[in-house]
This record gives structure tokens, sequence and C-alpha cells, in this order.
């Protein structure tokens, strides 16, 4: 079933002091940012580099968030962890400020588990919280993790937890797998996210929900254009130039690249800071990739204004 809009989430990139502690008001900021352009903010997910940041210092900022004046019905955390009391905590914390949802990846140190043991886990989880406001978006990442979700695990985990389990984002990168989710679960309360713009168009013609993409972090407002206006007559060129955009980022690693243009377009180079292990993209590096974007006119409009610390 075809739907006016469809929905655009950022897995939002985190800011860092020199001491490497989250720059919260920075955070903010780009988290507002994001929102007066429309997107949902998927906060701490693989682009936020949440998996090198501890539980207390997620809850702080999504505490800050909301304090902030940011719209929880628009935040959906990701609170997966490898081990059950973390993912509990930060799954509380969620649902007790009122945001719309968590994103949950599988535990994913140990690898070649079984379906039952990750419905053990994901049970254990729904359990502890107790909570029927509770919404679950799934994280299918196994590029990453290696720890997929089947689609029998998707159903056993709706028909045990109905309405709680709501959806699911698929990055593995693969087309056809994500059209088999929309094919087998779109329009049963069952939001299909692409992971990627790259897959937008495909996914929302398929009856699925939207995207959960790290680009929308810098190419906000075009990403959200094509998701409110996919049904368009120029809907393939516009999917297109996002297809553009998204190639020159993934040229580089992606979460450092996303940083770097976000420290040019804003005027604030603090903004290219990530945790180690990850690195900063070289200066000649960045250089390239600034010089790429602005051949093809690409600006981040307003992200200057924004209080980016």
């Amino acid at each position: 079933m075809s739907q006016a809009s469809g929905d655009v989430w950022s897995p939002v990139i985190t800011p860092f002091g020199a001491d490497l502690a989250p720059d919260t008001q920075r955070f903010v900021a780009h988290c507002q940012w994001l929102a007066s352009n429309g997107v949902g903010l998927a906060v701490f997910g693989t682009n936020s580099e949440a998996n090198s940041m501890t539980v207390g210092e997620k809850q702080e900022l999504l505490k800050a968030l909301v304090h902030g004046g940011v719209d929880p019905s628009r935040i959906m955390p990701g609170t997966g962890s490898c081990t059950i009391d973390d993912c509990v905590a930060l799954t509380r914390e969620a649902v007790d400020s009122g945001c719309a949802g968590v994103l949950m990846l599988p535990p994913f140190y140990y690898k070649g588990v079984s379906d039952e043991g990750l419905f053990r886990f994901y049970s254990e989880v729904i359990n502890r919280v107790a909570n029927s406001r509770l919404r679950i978006y799934l994280y299918h990442i196994p590029p990453v993790t290696h720890v997929p979700l089947s689609f029998e695990l998707i159903e056993r985990l709706r028909d045990a937890f109905p309405g709680i389990i709501a959806g699911i984002k698929d990055s593995g990168g693969d087309w056809e797998h994500t059209k088999g989710l929309t094919e087998r679960f779109a329009g049963q309360d069952f939001a299909v996210y692409a992971g990627s713009e790259r897959f937008l168009l495909d996914t929302l013609r398929a009856g699925g929900a939207g995207c959960i993409s790290a680009t929308a972090n810098v190419n906000p407002a075009a990403i959200v254009e094509l998701a409110r206006h996919w049904q368009a007559d120029d809907a393939d060129v516009h999917q297109q130039n996002l297809n553009v955009i998204r190639d020159l980022f993934e040229k580089y690693p992606l979460i450092p690249a996303m940083k770097a243009a976000t420290a040019y377009f804003s005027g604030k180079d603090a903004w290219r800071r990530v945790r180690p292990p990850l690195v900063e993209l070289e200066e000649q590096r960045v250089s390239e990739l600034v010089s790429s974007l602005k051949a093809i006119g690409f600006q981040m409009e307003g992200i200057g204004e924004a209080s980016h610390g």
C-alpha cells in the first residue's frame, strides 16, 4: 500500500571535545538543525560512534536533547548492546523520555549465534523493560555485526510481542533483501526502513517507510524532499542526484568524511574529531572532498547559523 509521504531519520554524528568527551552543546545544536530540516534523530547509531560511548554518556546526551526542546517523538535512540543490562538501561531511558522507539542491534560480539539465542536476548530486554509503550526497530547490519536477523526470527518476535516489534532498519546493502522485507512485512504495522537514501525511492515504491541514513547528517533537506514527494514525476532524477552526493562521501571513510564536511560548512573545525580507533580524514583528502562537493554546488544550508559551538 502506497503512502503519501516517507520518513527520513539520521544516525546523528556525535561531536567530541579536545578531551574526547561528548560536546553536548554542539550535539543538541546539530540535532536541532537536522530536526528543522525534517529529519528524525536516530541518535547513538553506527555513524554516531555509539559503540565507542558509555551508557552513561548516551543517557546524558538524551536528557540534554529533551531538555533542549527537541521533540522526543522524533528521537529513536540506538540502544543495542552486547549486554542485556546496558541495553535495558538505555531502552528504559528512551521509553521514559517519550521517544518514538529504539533502534536495537543484536548482541554482536559472538558470531554464529542461533535465532533461538537472539530471540532470548530480545525477549529478556522486552520483559525487563516491561513497558507497553516500548517500540523496537530491529537493526539488521550484517556487514558490521556479522549477526543477521532472519525473516523467521522477525516473525517469531512479532508474534510474541505484537505492537512492540515495530519495524526494522536494513543496512545490509542488498536491495533484494530490503525488497523481501517489504513484501513479507510492510503494511502489517511494521515499518521497513532502508539503511541508505540510495534505496529510498525503491523502498517507498515497495511499501516501505523511508530510510535511516548516515548522509542525512549532511544532506538532510534533499533527502527529505524526495521522501515527501516520492510520487512526483521527477522522483527518479531526484534519486539520481542523491546518489551522486552519496557516492562522493562513500569514496572516503564515511564518519570522518561527514564530520569533515560538517566542520567545513559550519566553520567549526572541532567537528572533525573522532574517537579512537577511528581517525580524522587527512588534510589532503578533506580538500579533495570539499572540492568535489563544491563542484556540484553542495551546501549545508543554515548549519553555520546554528550554534555549533
